[in-house]
């Protein structure tokens, strides 16, 4: 979290951290409050890792309904809400050429902001600091 990219930067070269990977997604979204913001302050992209929460949001009727009015799939628009934040990588695993294609088609998608709303109402984002999720 900050404290630690705080002391991390501290130290000697420590601002030549290349990235920060943590835990995030639409169900997790605690990087958002402090964290998120810090790195996009400090140059320092945020690496996030489960962003599909291993398949377990995918079955949230919200997220479906919105994919579905792109023509687009679930988890190709949880991708796109991670990339569609600056500085934020995402790092879907796949073994399978064709989820990868999947995953690739979310970088082409043009959400509305009223579907980001709805997004954020179906996942809300944190009203205040706590510890960072680790799976």
């Amino acid at each position: 979290d900050t404290d630690d990219m705080e002391a991390l930067f501290a130290v000697p070269d420590g601002k030549k951290c290349a990235a920060n990977q943590v835990l995030y997604n639409l169900s997790r979204r605690g990087p958002e409050f402090s964290l998120l913001p810090w790195c996009q302050w400090h140059g320092v992209p945020l690496m996030a890792y489960s962003p599909i929460e291993q398949g377990r949001i995918l079955n949230n009727h919200e997220l479906i309904r919105i994919a579905k009015a792109y023509q687009a799939t679930p988890a190709q628009l949880a991708l796109a809400f991670l990339l569609e934040r600056e500085g934020v990588i995402a790092i879907p695993k796949s073994a399978n050429t064709a989820r990868v294609e999947e995953n690739r088609g979310a970088t082409d998608l043009e959400i509305t902001d009223e579907d980001w709303a709805a997004l954020d109402a179906a996942f809300p984002p944190p009203m205040r600091k706590a510890p960072l999720e680790m799976l």
